[in-house]
Formats: C-alpha cells, sequence, structure tokens
C-alpha cells in the first residue's frame, strides 16, 4: 500500500506538473472506487484551476478556488503525468486533462482508492478528521509520543503505525524507524521511556526523508507520477531480510505477525 513516502513522491511529481495549470476535461472510465466518484465530478472540475497540491497522512489534496480534490491511492493505485497520454489499458479510471496538453491518469487494479470533491474553502472531510501528527512537520515530537503512549499495552510498532498517533508511519517504515531507534516492535508503547521515544521520533523523521530522496518503496505495483519506481526497499536495515545476517551486528533478522501484518527486526540491536 503506498504511504506517506509514496505519496509525498507523488505529490512532488505532480506539483510540477499541474500547479497553475487549467483542466479543460475529466474522463472517468469507472466510479466504482472505495468511495464512489462522484458523478458531478467532471464537471466541477472543468475550467478549474489548481492552485496548489499538498499532502495530509495519505491523502492528496488538489486545491481549487472553489474546494479540494481529496485523492487516495489505496492499496495498489498511481497518478502518472503524461506529455503524451498512451491509449488507456484496463484499470486507468480516470484522466485529467489540462491545457498545457498534460494528462493526470488514476490507474488502481483494487479500486481501493478514492477521488472526493470537497466544496468550501477549507479541506474538512469525515476521511481527515482524527488523523495525527505529520512526522516531518513541527508539532511531532518524541514527548508528543511518550505523552500519547502512556499506560498503553498495544504493542509499539502498532502504536505508531495508528494513523491517530502519527500519519504516515507504515508497515516498512515503523520496521526500519525501531531498527533505527533499537526498540524491540513488541514492547508495549506504554514502557517506552521518555528518551526512547525521542530517538524514535528522530528515527521515523530520517527514515522517512530517506524513502522520499529514494522515491518510496515498490513492493508490488506503485509508481511514482513519473511512472517510475521507488528504490527504497533495495537498501532497508530490517525489512523482508528474515534470516539474513544484520547489518550492524551479523545476528540473524528475525520475522513475526503483528496485527496481520509481517514484522522485522534484530533481536540483539533491538531491545
Amino acid at each position: 500500500m503506498p504511504e506517506l513516502p509514496e505519496v509525498e513522491t507523488t505529490r512532488r511529481g505532480l506539483l510540477k506538473a499541474v500547479r497553475g495549470s487549467t483542466i479543460t476535461g475529466v474522463t472517468v472510465r469507472e466510479r466504482r472506487l472505495r468511495w464512489p466518484v462522484p458523478a458531478e465530478l467532471p464537471h466541477v472540475l472543468e475550467g478549474a484551476t489548481v492552485r496548489d497540491l499538498s499532502r495530509r497522512g495519505k491523502y492528496l489534496l488538489w486545491h481549487f478556488d472553489h474546494g479540494f480534490l481529496l485523492s487516495h491511492l489505496g492499496m495498489s493505485g498511481s497518478l502518472t503525468a503524461y506529455r503524451q497520454a498512451p491509449a488507456p489499458v484496463p484499470h486507468d479510471h480516470l484522466d485529467l486533462r489540462f491545457e498545457s496538453g498534460c494528462v493526470v491518469r488514476y490507474h488502481d487494479p483494487r479500486r481501493f482508492g478514492a477521488m472526493l470533491w470537497i466544496q468550501g474553502t477549507e479541506p474538512r472531510h469525515v476521511l481527515l478528521d482524527g488523523l495525527g501528527p505529520e512526522p516531518l512537520m513541527r508539532g511531532f515530537s518524541g514527548q508528543a509520543l511518550y505523552r500519547a503512549s502512556r499506560h498503553k499495552r498495544v504493542a509499539i510498532k502498532n502504536f505508531i503505525m495508528d494513523a491517530r498517533v502519527v500519519v504516515g508511519v507504515g508497515n516498512i517504515y515503523a520496521s526500519e524507524s525501531l531498527f533505527h531507534a533499537g526498540i524491540d516492535p513488541r514492547k508495549p508503547a506504554g514502557r517506552v521511556s521518555a528518551a526512547r521515544y525521542d530517538r524514535l521520533a528522530d528515527a521515523i523523521r530520517k527514515t522517512l526523508r530517506s524513502a522520499v530522496r529514494a522515491g518510496g518503496s515498490s513492493l508490488r505495483n506503485y509508481v511514482g507520477a513519473n511512472g517510475e519506481p521507488g528504490h527504497f526497499q533495495l537498501a532497508t536495515m530490517c525489512y523482508d531480510r528474515a534470516g539474513e545476517p544484520c547489518r550492524v551486528c551479523r545476528q540473524p533478522i528475525r520475522s513475526l505477525r503483528q496485527g496481520q501484518r509481517s514484522t522485522f527486526f534484530c533481536a540483539h540491536c533491538q531491545t
């Protein structure tokens, strides 16, 4: 599933192509996404100019004078900008055509994503309510994590993957951040000290920034706005390396299941 680094990579790639450009046409080939594409979306967007493109957690927000287009890539989606769009293929569900000739195409084999309209001057939507702080912005800190974790028995990995605690820390990035912070992913969140949460917050920031620089992670069909896959998964310290030697201590990386997700860690380096 595309997480914060993949969505941020997509945002940066699209921003260069669409900011300040006017939409001249919208083609919806399939409305049946996780939430149906509004029937009025082509009428709402045609003739509108993209003022900005921002991100909130794993959601993209397209800014227009009269509202916002809320995009989500779901589990298998991608948004690709074409100077000359090829003929659509199966699972190409929606095209945004711009006055510049650019076409932004939404592709999603599993149809778990979204293209929704928010009317008004503020991006208020039930999907955005209750989201935690952005880990790459001010307001995110080890102290904030520490305060939120008090009396929590949930494992620390599941805790930091909760979007109400902090947004965008998906499975890969949770395992990698805990490795860099030296914290056992099984440890109850409420038993992690404030000092260790400071290290964890720093590790989350560094891990996500490294992933953005690498264009995100491509485990299945994710590609960025330029159609290229991400490369972060090629240099992970522990993720998907079960049985391989730890890059630090050479002990074998271990794996287990937590919350229906695979967790990877070094029992020697992470305590």
